[in-house]
């Protein structure tokens, strides 16, 4: 098969035996090419003559982002994590791949790495800020190793701003759930209600992990570990529940559930129960909100949640309360009782 080689630049000379003779070279004004135009050597002269433009990538931010896909630090990423992060890597590549590391230390590169999360912005804000904390993670990794002298992404805020402070799942709404929920979505429910855990946790979380009065599990995302006592309601429902597969919470088919999968019927379970602007995930502040309202201690609730005590702190004070009635309740009841007994 011939092989068809673009830019090539030919030139006939005069020998000084009078024969004339056809010299060839890699694009005009590039170095000549050996061999007879179609044979390896030739091929293979043009091939080098090309590599030896190409410019020398282990200087540029391509690098970085290539070795932090080699790590271990994304190794450890949860597959869904990691996932995202390839995606916004490969964004990330695109419009900064060849951004020279020199550049990072300069003051125009947290400028230039700004007016890209705007543009971003434009279309998506919360792309944007997901964008610029995945450069900003690799960009700290990679000074932590020598790799880069500086991180212009540090720090950079916010431009989606949003409050869970109403994202509260409330007894009418749990009962309206439950009530058009399947076995399997009201297991699932059940579980994040009375274990305080995120999605994937309760997706993969195992018969083994349940011995009849506890759970015990340790957190993907943390590596937390955490013992949740289990409640009556949670209990009655784990011991009538079939052990279909290792897993607690299955399909109808009895297998166990995709992320994506779990989303879509939690979705259609919402819809038909006419919940609106509620996510699985509330469910988990919801829990914490509850037992704030029974008055539990910051670190009681952070020991079934696997949440640190200022996290905790950091729910209460502004992403899911908002002050609730029933804890303002409380407080005006503690204080008619301070009144009518003083002492």
């Amino acid at each position: 098969m011939r092989v068809r080689l673009k830019g090539i630049n030919s030139r006939t000379k005069r020998l000084a035996d009078g024969t004339h003779r056809t010299y060839y070279y890699a694009w005009k004004g590039g170095p000549r090419l050996t061999g007879e135009p179609g044979s390896p050597e030739f091929v293979r002269s043009y091939w080098e003559a090309h590599e030896s433009q190409k410019p020398d990538a282990s200087g540029q931010l391509s690098t970085v982002l290539d070795a932090y896909q080699d790590s271990e630090a994304f190794r450890s990423l949860a597959p869904r994590t990691a996932e995202d992060y390839r995606r916004y890597l490969a964004a990330i590549g695109r419009e900064f791949g060849d951004f020279p590391l020199s550049g990072l230390a300069e003051r125009e590169a947290r400028s230039e790495f700004l007016r890209w999360r705007d543009d971003v912005a434009k279309r998506s804000r919360r792309t944007a800020d997901y964008g610029w904390s995945v450069l900003a993670r690799v960009l700290s990794w990679a000074l932590d190793r020598g790799l880069v002298t500086a991180n212009p992404c540090e720090k950079g805020g916010r431009v989606y701003k949003a409050s869970r402070a109403d994202s509260i799942w409330t007894d009418a709404d749990e009962s309206a759930f439950l009530a058009v929920a399947s076995p399997q979505m009201r297991l699932a429910f059940t579980l994040a209600l009375w274990t305080g855990q995120r999605q994937g946790d309760i997706l993969r979380l195992t018969w083994a992990a349940y011995d009849g009065a506890h759970i015990r599990l340790t957190q993907q995302k943390t590596g937390r570990r955490v013992i949740v006592l289990v409640g009556a309601p949670l209990k009655s429902l784990l011991d009538a529940t079939r052990r279909k597969c290792p897993q607690i919470v299955t399909n109808e088919d009895g297998h166990p559930f995709t992320s994506s999968g779990f989303r879509a019927s939690f979705r259609a379970t919402q819809a038909r129960a006419g919940i609106k602007d509620l996510t699985f995930h509330d469910i988990r502040g919801s829990t914490v909100t509850r037992l704030a309202e029974l008055e539990c201690t910051e670190l009681e609730i952070a020991a079934i949640t696997g949440h640190t005590s200022s996290d905790v702190r950091s729910i209460l004070d502004s992403r899911y309360l908002s002050r609730t009635k029933r804890l303002g309740d409380n407080a005006i009841r503690k204080l008619e009782r301070r009144t009518k007994n003083p002492d």
